[in-house]
């Protein structure tokens, strides 16, 4: 009997074509795009090129025509970084004890616990924003709660705050943390734990020596997978912030529509995917570091 033998290649054409039809060539378009001069009236004049787009993300000309710096794009750039590393940690700090417990747990427990993290993604981002409106505003759910308790007088003033952008950013991506690293924790063989715990290492020792490292990929998907749509997060910014926390998602947002400056839009989009890609190769770089080592 013959056996069929299938190329790799021909194997991964289909994911290969997949990945050149909807990201290449939307990035290639993205770039040209960048290149080209902005309308009069808005979108691209086609076929003039220009650097305007790039040279506005770091300078701006007065009414004389004179080149000066400007640093507004820049700030609202760091605060996207600012508030997608402080989404990351938190969601980092609160994920690994809930991953934790529920690798602790019996199968028919853990996976109640599995339904209950993953039940947010059944309802729609904007929901579950609105909904945290609803709980924030002034005179809501949370400004009861506080009065009540007598711990702090309301109105708080969350709502349309970095506090409540972050709050909104934190629970939409909490499950993206904690899945990862409840995964890495089950493919744990639970024979090493109880080696140390013979060995008459502590829970901290065991937890610090032996659990963490050996579910640090789970923890590096985790913080991969929050921090990169946190950079560029639109929704949570925009209905939780009021405008007042605009990120980098919202900014080209804003280029592409109201603005209608299409190549200073697209410019951002490049730059913001290239900042992502050196992160996850300097990620990269560290873990394949931290594997020799090992």
């Amino acid at each position: 009997m013959s056996t069929v033998r299938t190329s790799p290649g021909l194997l991964a054409a289909p994911a290969a074509l997949f990945l050149i039809v909807f990201m290449l060539v939307p990035v290639g378009l993205m770039l040209y795009v960048s290149t080209l001069e902005r309308g009069a009236f808005g979108g691209v004049n086609w076929g003039r090129h220009t650097a305007i787009a790039y040279e506005k993300l770091l300078f701006e000309r007065d009414l004389a025509g004179q080149i000066t710096f400007n640093s507004d794009y820049i700030a609202i750039i760091l605060r996207s970084f600012r508030l997608a590393a402080i989404t990351t940690a938190v969601t980092l700090a609160l994920g690994v004890p809930t991953a934790l417990y529920m690798a602790s747990l019996p199968p028919r427990r853990a996976a109640l616990m599995l339904f209950l993290v993953t039940v947010p993604f059944w309802t729609n981002l904007l929901v579950r924003n609105f909904a945290w409106i609803l709980i924030l505003r002034n005179g809501g759910p949370l400004d009861s709660a506080l009065a009540t308790t007598g711990l702090l007088t309301p109105p708080l003033d969350i709502l349309y705050t970095p506090l409540a952008t972050g709050i909104g950013l934190t629970y939409s991506f909490l499950p993206f943390m904690i899945l990862p690293i409840y995964v890495a924790l089950e493919r744990i063989d639970r024979r090493l734990i109880e080696a140390a715990f013979d060995l008459g290492a502590d829970r901290w020792r065991v937890l610090s020596r032996v659990v963490l490292p050996l579910a640090a990929p789970g923890i590096a998907a985790g913080a991969i997978l929050v921090f990169v749509p946190c950079l560029g997060a639109y929704v949570s910014p925009e209905l939780l912030g009021g405008g007042k926390s605009l990120m980098i998602g919202n900014l080209i947002q804003a280029q592409f529509g109201a603005s209608r400056n299409w190549p200073f839009g697209a410019a951002l989009a490049l730059v913001l995917l290239l900042v992502l890609l050196i992160a996850l190769a300097l990620l990269a770089s560290v873990r394949r570091r931290e594997r020799l080592a090992s």
